[in-house]
């Protein structure tokens, strides 16, 4: 189907975005522009604006004289970004702490139920798309539209590796007690005690992801 939106390079940078995410393009491949133009029903000059966008994200990187490809996360950008996005997501939860209404928890425990279940389930990919929104809605209470873009742009790039980690031994019910300690601190409006469960929470993503890479080197570039 043929896109005309007015922003075009707009909309197929969010089409590849998410073609990404879902794993239909996968790290390290090659984004073969005649091909995804003729897919789209574009001319080339869109794309090429659209994958510009993606690079900036991190999400797609630029090889002079051989074109674009999927970005691959390293072990060692994962060093780096897991500690920043857990001082940044740390503060959103002491804000969210001091702003959330009583209206606003409700909603936070129905998601945590409803964690939960997908938890007792077993159901990863069902439970990591309620752990993104309950993250993005503690994100939003926090009320800091700057934290909130520097960490938009940090998760699409975690994005690609987040999901891998609750396949680890044992990392699913961790992650739900973590999940669960942070909300009893926002119930509490205990700010301190939520900032230092969620740097927990994000500390212990990356210590799984590092023990399911040593244990299956070849999950991650």
């Amino acid at each position: 189907m043929r896109l005309v939106h007015n922003s075009l390079h707009d909309e197929v940078a969010g089409q590849l975005r998410e073609r990404i995410f879902a794993g239909e393009l996968v790290p390290g491949m090659f984004l073969d522009e005649v091909r995804l133009a003729q897919e789209m029903s574009i001319s080339r000059t869109p794309l090429r604006e659209a994958l510009k966008v993606l690079t900036a994200e991190g999400l797609v990187r630029h090889e002079p004289r051989r074109g674009c490809f999927v970005n691959e996360v390293t072990e060692q950008d994962l060093d780096e970004i897991f500690p920043v996005i857990a001082l940044l997501e740390g503060r959103c939860a002491f804000e969210a702490a001091q702003h959330a209404t009583d209206g606003d928890l409700q909603a936070l425990e129905e998601l945590h139920q409803k964690l939960a279940r997908h938890a007792r389930a077993r159901r990863i990919n069902e439970y990591y798309e309620t752990n993104f929104a309950i993250h993005e809605t503690i994100i939003a209470l926090a009320r800091n539209r700057w934290l909130a873009g520097v960490i938009g742009d940090l998760r699409k790039i975690v994005k690609l590796a987040r999901l891998q980690q609750l396949h680890a031994p044992g990392r699913l019910d961790q992650s739900l007690a973590e999940h669960l300690a942070v909300f009893a601190a926002l119930k509490a409006r205990d700010a301190e005690g939520a900032e230092a469960a969620m740097r927990t929470h994000l500390q212990r993503q990356r210590g799984a992801l590092r023990e399911l890479a040593r244990a299956q080197p070849r999950r991650l570039a």
